[in-house]
């Protein structure tokens, strides 16, 4: 037998679905009609907002399924990418909810539920991907997670860096001074357009899937994102330059919402370690895709590369300017996190 935790409450929206399936999820645990004998299976939902080929759904939200699998713990996971559910914030309630088991989430996009958290998202506050894995691994992140948890209702398995954050723009970004008078795309998340303000950007609220076209268009000069973002979205195609400011890690959080309480011991250990070697294996794949991405970018040319940056003008600015501006908890989780670099 089959439990079916996947409340696909939010596809119905995207699909007709089966009457039968429907009132299975509006009533939570169902048994397949397979018949037979056997022990239950839950089925949690896995959901993100990303594609196939980026390393959070491939080296991330396809180990997790494939290791429960392999842990043979009466759990499985059903993975919808692409934001098949639903976009972040709506997600973000589909979690808490219990219509979404398990999530793949930004800090900034967690910060609408709980501000503190959204400092992972800071410009600079990390100096790489591993400072993130010694402050997710430090006591002193246990308090944001507990915050974050107690305000949110749901459960942080782990985090991983999807990689550093580069400008793009018709004109070469190489010290905060070059920012000046361009439009830079930012998401719209308060910590975002905080960032926009330490680094000394005019920032631009644009949809990320609308940023193509207001960069073909002119509607903003630059933006700026991961690697694997920008070799998705094919900025090259509309930008000239990509200036390595390596200003921001893109920290995604994994979270669950009631089911986890739901799960045996055994099954919350599996799902325990499937998310840590989901957070090794992203880190490795991030890292490998990346050194692809730049290289095959300079053999063809595809954009003129600015590696001569003066990072250290736009950290120091950047955390100047945001230890001013944080307060309370946020601040606390701020300096807890810069305490733990090397």
């Amino acid at each position: 037998m089959k439990v079916q935790r996947s409340k696909h409450l939010a596809l119905a929206a995207l699909a007709v679905l089966p009457a039968m399936m429907l009132v299975g999820c509006s009533g939570g645990n169902t048994e397949s009609d397979g018949g037979g004998g056997g022990g239950e299976e839950i089925e949690l939902t896995l959901a993100h907002s990303y594609n196939e080929d980026q390393p959070q759904h491939r080296c991330g939200a396809q180990v997790i399924a494939d290791e429960v699998a392999a842990a043979d713990v009466g759990v499985s996971v059903e993975i919808f990418p692409s934001s098949q559910l639903g976009g972040d914030a709506d997600r973000i309630s589909s979690v808490a909810s219990g219509d979404v088991d398990i999530d793949i989430q930004g800090a900034s996009a967690l910060g609408s539920v709980y501000e503190p958290i959204s400092v992972l998202d800071a410009a600079y506050v990390f100096e790489d991907a591993d400072h993130l894995a010694a402050f997710m691994a430090s006591d002193e992140s246990q308090t944001v997670i507990d915050g974050f948890a107690d305000a949110a209702g749901v459960q942080t398995l782990g985090a991983w860096s999807a990689g550093a954050r580069q400008f793009t723009a018709n004109k070469p970004v190489t010290e905060p001074a070059d920012l000046e008078g361009l439009r830079i795309r930012f998401p719209g998340s308060p910590q975002f357009l905080m960032n926009a303000e330490a680094l000394g950007a005019s920032a631009t609220e644009v949809a990320y899937e609308e940023l193509y076209l207001a960069l073909q268009q002119g509607t903003v000069d630059g933006q700026e994102n991961p690697i694997t973002n920008i070799k998705a979205q094919n900025l090259a195609e509309v930008q000239d330059y990509l200036s390595m400011t390596n200003h921001q890690l893109n920290t995604n959080l994994i979270i669950a919402g009631p089911v986890w309480n739901e799960l045996s011991e055994e099954q919350q250990e599996a799902v325990n370690a499937a998310v840590e070697k989901a957070v090794t294996e992203v880190t490795a794949c991030v890292e490998e895709d990346e050194a692809e991405t730049l290289a095959q970018w300079k053999a063809d040319g595809a954009w003129e590369i600015v590696e001569d940056v003066d990072v250290d003008s736009f950290r120091s600015e950047a955390l100047e300017y945001l230890e001013g501006e944080y307060s309370g908890d946020s601040l606390a989780v701020f300096e807890a996190i810069r305490a733990t670099a090397d």
